[in-house]
């Protein structure tokens, strides 16, 4: 049976930078690599609000990206 081992975990921030001149929503995006790998949801959300709160753009979403090597 195959199995699932965690190689890697990335935490992407995705911030509104302003309009454009349609005025749509204008993304960019931050992305730390190595999440602690047993880090949960909640520890992950924190770390991502403390984080953004030190932009001076809004931060939209947090997405947590994994890596896994199927064995």
């Amino acid at each position: 049976m195959a199995m699932a081992m965690l190689k890697d975990s990335n935490m992407r921030l995705v911030f509104e930078a302003g309009l454009n001149e349609k005025g749509e929503p204008i993304f960019k995006s931050k992305t730390y690599r190595y999440v602690k790998k047993d880090a949960t949801p909640d520890q992950v959300k924190q770390a991502a609000v403390a984080l953004g709160a030190l932009s001076a753009n809004l931060l939209s979403s947090v997405e947590r990206n994994d890596s896994f090597d199927i064995i």
